[in-house]
């Protein structure tokens, strides 16, 4: 077998970074297509494992987007924003998969009195710049950040009924979430609930290397497990919101004596 060249510049440092970051979990974990192993009749048969890597699949620094690798490694999900405005000004975030093609576009409320997110279903069409397209998207939920007073949940999903667009707040607040998130995001342990209690995915922190050597990795990598029978691209676009509206946990300044 012939040495394979050592590759140089940027696109060798991408993937060196990406070859410690994607998970080495296909024994674990058969998958074909970027998707948990199925039955004859298409459900999932385990849970899919995704590694949620924040940052753009295009390697470029200082950008705010997503790169999210399957068991096998082979890129999921994307979320290519190159933008590096406030994330308040950002604007509309479109999620893709791994070849690039658009499957969710997300985008935040306007003068919501809580921080929420709203999902459509995105289009080809959109890819290529139809603004007309966009105009004729359907709603699928809704996504807002929780007041730790009112509420044990750090964020809530609204599913939103056909023929409707946009869900207001005092509308939700008649009728129960859809999906609550429980613990804390930016310390990646948190769970994903439906309105009926099951879990239907998790976010833990990703740890690297053998068992016994293992090394937990920063909070710009963690895992992504998202259960049989769930959605796995409506999940990752719950991630993506929730980084948008979750606050990260206070850290105290250390003061030097």
């Amino acid at each position: 077998m012939h040495p394979v060249p050592p590759r140089t510049g940027p696109a060798a440092t991408v993937a060196a970074a990406t070859t410690r970051v994607h998970p080495s979990d296909a024994a674990a974990v058969h998958h074909h297509g970027g998707r948990a192993a199925e039955d004859e009749g298409g459900q999932q048969l385990q849970p899919a494992v995704y590694t949620v890597w924040k940052r753009s699949s295009m390697g470029f620094q200082g950008t705010d987007g997503f790169s999210v690798y399957d068991a096998a490694g082979a890129l999921a999900f994307r979320v290519d924003n190159y933008s590096r405005r406030r994330r308040l000004f950002a604007g509309e975030l479109l999620l893709m998969d791994g070849h690039g093609a658009p499957l969710l576009a997300l985008r935040p409320q306007i003068l919501s009195m809580r921080d929420q997110w709203n999902c459509y279903r995105a289009s080809s069409e959109e890819a290529g710049g139809d603004k007309q397209g966009s105009c004729r998207r359907q709603q699928l939920f809704s996504m807002r950040k929780c007041s730790l007073v009112k509420s044990s949940d750090e964020a809530q999903v609204y599913m939103t009924e056909p023929g409707h667009t946009i869900t207001t707040s005092s509308a939700q607040d008649a009728q129960a979430p859809s999906f609550r998130v429980q613990g804390s995001f930016w310390r990646r342990s948190c769970k994903i609930r439906s309105g009926d209690g099951e879990e239907v995915a998790r976010i833990t922190r990703k740890k690297a290397g053998a068992a016994l050597e293992s090394v937990t990795l920063g909070e710009d990598v963690f895992s992504l497990t998202v259960m049989p029978h769930a959605d796995c691209a409506m999940i990752m676009a719950f991630v993506v919101i929730m980084d948008r509206i979750c606050q990260k946990p206070y850290k105290p300044l250390m003061c030097s004596s």
